[in-house]
């Protein structure tokens, strides 16, 4: 038997109803595509239901198993999708039958368009500073001329005090945008939707990490074949070897060693 996390009803929104989810190391990873986030996330504006869409890489995936706070953060988001191609892998592995991953960069894209299409309000949290969540702006609204972009903050690197969080705060309730588009990276979006769901009245934030740096141009996005052959890693070490080799040798070893005991065990119930 496949293993599956379920909400209780009280908790369960009412936006994922009929959503079935599959334990990756203990996440449970919405098995998902594109068009099924998406209606997720317009079911979301429509109620006014508050929630958050976490993208997993295996990154996330692996830091959840060492911080409690990432993994209550990822257990009690709306949807967590497979952003990388070894987590599609690994679900399918186990008995699912994903056709490809939901990509936090493509997704924005794909989202963005929605909102053009339909006058959803839209909010930027994140950025490596303000001129580039500016860059970040002007190219979605080249893309989508329609486009409502209502409002945006790049915060600092050091986390925020705790009037300047409520200015924030403060700020986006005012706007009142349909979405916010989190772009700070795990596990620091994945917590801060978590703390704000109760905060913001806002129905969807979504974490898409490094879709910000890609769609302002401020860093080069891989090639689709690559991608495709979940080697996307590879391409981003070789343009930022200091700052992801790590990372990488990390949590590479760590998911494929977790993902085999799980296998295993679970094969062992059955």
């Amino acid at each position: 038997m496949r293993p599956t996390f379920q909400l209780q009803r009280s908790q369960a929104p009412a936006a994922t109803a009929g959503v079935h989810t599959r334990d990756v190391l203990g996440v449970p990873v919405s098995m998902v595509d594109y068009e099924r986030t998406m209606q997720v996330m317009d079911r979301l504006v429509t109620t006014r239901e508050r929630g958050y869409v976490c993208v997993a890489p295996v990154h996330a995936l692996v830091e959840a198993q060492d911080d409690r706070e990432l993994q209550g953060a990822l257990q009690g988001a709306t949807l967590v999708v497979p952003d990388g191609m070894p987590v599609v892998w690994a679900a399918n592995l186990m008995g699912e039958s994903l056709d490809d991953r939901v990509y936090g960069p493509e997704l924005m894209l794909r989202y963005c368009a929605v909102c053009a299409e339909r006058g959803r309000r839209v909010w930027l949290y994140g950025g490596r500073d303000q001129g580039s969540l500016a860059q970040l702006a002007l190219s979605l609204r080249r893309r989508f001329p329609a486009i409502q972009i209502v409002g945006g903050y790049s915060p600092p690197f050091e986390a925020l005090r705790a009037e300047e969080e409520s200015f924030v705060v403060d700020q986006i309730n005012e706007i009142q945008p349909d979405v916010v588009w989190v772009g700070i990276g795990v596990p620091k979006q994945e917590k801060w939707m978590a703390r704000m769901r109760d905060r913001l009245e806002v129905p969807v934030m979504c974490g898409v990490g490094a879709a910000f740096d890609f769609h302002s141009g401020r860093v080069p996005m891989a090639p689709a074949w690559m991608q495709q052959r979940g080697l996307e890693w590879v391409y981003r070490t070789a343009h930022e070897p200091r700052r992801l080799l790590p990372r990488y040798l990390k949590t590479n070893p760590r998911f494929v060693l977790g993902v085999g005991r799980q296998y295993l065990a679970e094969r062992g119930r059955t």
